[in-house]
């Protein structure tokens, strides 16, 4: 489960997350191509803020709650193409044992390859189960994460928290034994996935 750092009672939630067995991870609001059009929030690290200044901002989003094993990219399609901008903040995890889950919000992305480079636990996004919320689209995006499991030997997948896709995915997950799968943690696929 991730939470946004923006949002209230965080702590409380967490904790009963972490309680009911999930790993948890803090959206990292990142500029989007179209910022400020489409904008993550008063927080978001952007490329033309000098390092420092993402850096406060990162510490401000790491500061909203204890409990997470690493840190996913809110929009970012932007920020995640710049190495320059990227660095800092993956050297900052890498110093807090964290990991970093590239939402590959863009086929620019440079997070996962510069993550492996940098030796930072990586996981890569292998489809947006719902961009289109559709029944029939999500069904098909988690069988394509079978298929991607199936071949890499791990997959990983975004989805919101509509009640449409909590529903398949729980039906979803119910039966992957019978197909052969495990449902993992997120620490469990770090670092598993290739990186082009």
């Amino acid at each position: 489960l991730a939470f946004s750092p923006y949002g209230h009672n965080l702590q409380a939630r967490v904790d009963a997350a972490r309680k009911a067995g999930h790993e948890v991870l803090l959206l990292a609001p990142m500029e989007p191509e179209n910022y400020p059009k489409n904008d993550p929030g008063p927080q978001t690290l952007l490329t033309t803020l000098p390092m420092a200044d993402n850096l406060d901002r990162l510490h401000w989003v790491m500061s909203r709650f204890a409990g997470y094993v690493g840190l996913v990219n809110d929009m970012g399609s932007r920020y995640t193409a710049s190495e320059e901008a990227m660095t800092p903040v993956l050297e900052d995890l890498k110093a807090r044992g964290l990991l970093f889950m590239d939402a590959r919000s863009s086929q620019y992305s440079v997070a996962a390859k510069l993550a492996r480079d940098l030796r930072v636990p990586r996981v890569l996004n292998n489809r947006f189960l719902d961009s289109e919320h559709t029944e029939e689209n999500i069904r098909k995006q988690l069988k394509d994460l079978e298929s991607v499991a199936k071949t890499y030997g791990a997959a990983a997948g975004i989805g919101s928290p509509y009640p449409l896709t909590i529903r398949l995915v729980a039906e979803w997950a119910a039966t992957l034994s019978e197909r052969g799968f495990d449902l993992a943690p997120i620490t469990a696929v770090a670092s598993r996935q290739p990186v082009r």
